[in-house]
């Protein structure tokens, strides 16, 4: 989801426009993390709706599956680090297995600040470098979500150990593909709007480092930028490139919200399905399924707290076939499991202050490190979500009354 530019410059409309920018920010969060919530009974629904036409969909080990693709293709990309644990985890099992190195040469990240690619690079090296520099290139990039990811608290320097064990013509290279963002610079609310065509900075890393190179690569960003067949105003990162490198890539999905929600485990369409698999999309009834029925529309909350049901782009109301290669399957819908909150960013108190000065922009935070130390409901609801571990859609009453909340502490007294 492209951000909107607003020129407004008095007070009134700048006061408008940071409201609509925690509007903007919610929506992209829901669609990045595949958490667009529909009420319970509605998901249901849906599920029970007839097949369409198609072939079942033929399971295969996913590891094997994806590596065999990099036989065929240039690029692989696939989700990561958005909430879910299980994805996250398969990951890293996928790294780690010593076949991957022999066909893969780069790993492409969305949580990585292409400014610091020279720091990345040396860091993967094997170079002497601090620890605290190397994690400026996830936790200073333009998603909020980056910073908090325990996921890639573990990825780099996972790959970093994997490369110390591996010929120098084996190791593996990572790519920032995020724009290059030096969050010291950004100072009002206007610089916000600096930070460039993210979709375009991705497209553009892939271009030049890899396939331009004839490289193969691994890339770990959210579905919306993997999307085939985005020509559009506001195509996806793979659509841009695959205007001069056509038919290179294979798309993974996950399911989604798909198959959630059901009254029992055997009543599953992938029951019998082995985990991981992954399962191709074309010519299957799978496949036939347009994008709702795995993320359905996304909602809007305008400065009111009223709800508003957002439609998808007509590019993207279309089978699933048509925007992915591949499904994977990590077993049981209902039973996946959250990405918790490391401790070291809970801890870190100087990031916590540059992520409250980033989010007051253009006004100050008025936060200050005695608050962060003594915030003692923030601290309890990270204890608290321990009791909590599975992931589970939101329901939109705690997004509505977490916005009335905000109005009301926000009203002058």
């Amino acid at each position: 989801m492209n951000a909107l530019r607003i020129g407004e410059t008095s007070s009134v409309a700048r006061t408008q426009s940071a409201d609509l920018w925690h509007v903007i920010r919610l929506c992209c969060a829901v669609l990045l993390l595949a958490l667009t919530v529909l009420p319970a009974i509605s998901r249901a629904q849906m599920q029970q709706h007839a097949k369409p036409p198609g072939l079942d969909p033929a399971p295969e080990s996913a590891v094997s599956a994806i590596l065999a693709a990099f036989d065929r293709y240039e690029v692989v990309g696939m989700p990561e680090a958005h909430g879910l644990k299980d994805v996250d985890d398969f990951i890293l099992s996928l790294i780690r297995n010593p076949a991957f190195s022999e066909k893969v040469n780069d790993i492409a990240v969305e949580c990585g600040n292409s400014l610091y690619q020279p720091v990345l690079d040396r860091y993967m090296a094997g170079e002497d470098v601090p620890f605290k520099e190397v994690q400026k290139v996830w936790r200073n990039t333009t998603q909020m979500m980056c910073g908090w990811s325990g996921f890639f608290e573990q990825f780099f320097p996972l790959v970093r150990a994997i490369n110390q064990k591996l010929p120098l013509g084996k190791r593996l290279r990572v790519l920032a593909g995020d724009p290059p963002v030096d969050w010291d610079r950004v100072k009002d609310y206007d610089d916000r709007w600096k930070f460039g065509d993210r979709e375009a900075s991705i497209a553009s890393v892939m271009g030049k480092e890899v396939l331009s190179k004839h490289r193969k690569a691994l890339m770990l960003f959210g579905t919306f930028h993997l999307f085939h067949g985005q020509e559009n105003s506001s195509p996806s990162a793979v659509s841009i490139y695959e205007r001069d490198y056509p038919n290179l890539t294979f798309v993974i999905s996950e399911l989604g919200v798909f198959d959630t929600d059901l009254p029992a485990l055997s009543s599953s369409a992938f029951a019998r399905w082995p985990s991981p698999s992954l399962a191709r999309a074309k010519g299957t009834w799978l496949g036939a399924l347009e994008l709702g029925r795995f993320i359905p529309n996304p909602m809007s909350i305008d400065n009111d707290c009223n709800v508003h049901r957002v439609e998808f782009p007509k590019s993207l109301q279309k089978p699933m076939e048509d925007l992915v290669d591949a499904f994977l399957y990590l077993g049981p819908q209902d039973l996946r499991l959250n990405e918790q909150l490391p401790a070291d960013i809970a801890l870190d108190i100087d990031y916590r202050m540059e992520l409250a000065r980033r989010e007051a922009l253009p006004e100050t935070s008025g936060v200050t490190p005695e608050m962060l130390k003594g915030n003692r409901e923030w601290n309890a609801e990270i204890v608290n979500s321990a009791s909590t571990p599975l992931f589970v859609v939101p329901d939109m009453k705690g997004v509505v009354q977490n916005c009335l909340d905000r109005k009301n502490r926000s009203r002058p007294q």
